[in-house]
């Protein structure tokens, strides 16, 4: 049996939160829901459909960055983050975030993170850079990649997602028709990949 080519693109801000939303409460530190990401493209290679054997890949975690100018100790933590993300093999891909005209009473927001996702997603597949494409993040606007892919190369690449699972907590991207494989993921899955560092210090 051939080993597939696994790799995982994280939505590190939606999977963060979707942690958060599964395990935890708003009154709990905000180190909790961080969490490895080469530790959980390890769950992913070790729990394949019964059909397959998988090697993993590569570890893409895509992120907003903070401006070093408006958000000084922020941007720091960031960085400080994206560097132990690296440091164990991800590839990080960020973008700046955009500030509104009402920062900082309005919050800074994401912008381009899920369109470079897509676009990673996609055109890696057609490129052939893997043989398995697991996408970690339930934000709708990724459904177009994954139905891209899914349609267009599923005799040569399957398409895969995951998320957490709680006991408020049971969503997943799919695709309409399709028998999209999901890799639910229990609190003591959390557990066994969380990161309590505070960046922040």
């Amino acid at each position: 049996m051939l080993t597939e080519r696994l790799s995982i693109f994280i939505d590190a801000q939606n999977f963060y939160n979707g942690a958060r939303r599964a395990f935890f409460t708003n009154q709990d530190s905000h180190v909790c829901g961080q969490f490895d990401p080469v530790s959980l493209g390890t769950i992913m290679c070790s729990r394949p459909p019964a059909d397959a054997v998988r090697s993993l890949e590569q570890v893409r975690i895509y992120t907003g960055r903070p401006d070093a100018s408006k958000e000084p100790r922020t941007y720091a933590a960031h960085m400080r983050q994206c560097a132990a993300w690296e440091s164990k093999g991800a590839i990080v891909i960020a973008r700046a975030l955009r500030y509104p005209a009402g920062w900082p009473e309005t919050k800074p927001q994401q912008k381009g993170v899920d369109v470079a996702l897509a676009i990673d997603f996609v055109t890696m597949a057609i490129d052939g850079q893997y043989d398995v494409g697991v996408i970690a993040s339930t934000d709708t606007d990724l459904k177009p990649a994954l139905e891209y892919v899914w349609r267009k190369l599923s005799t040569t690449r399957r398409v895969e997602v995951t998320n957490w699972t709680g006991s408020t907590v049971q969503r997943r991207l799919s695709v309409p028709g399709a028998s999209i494989w999901c890799y639910w993921l229990k609190r003591e899955d959390y557990d066994s990949i969380a990161d309590p560092t505070d960046y922040n210090l």
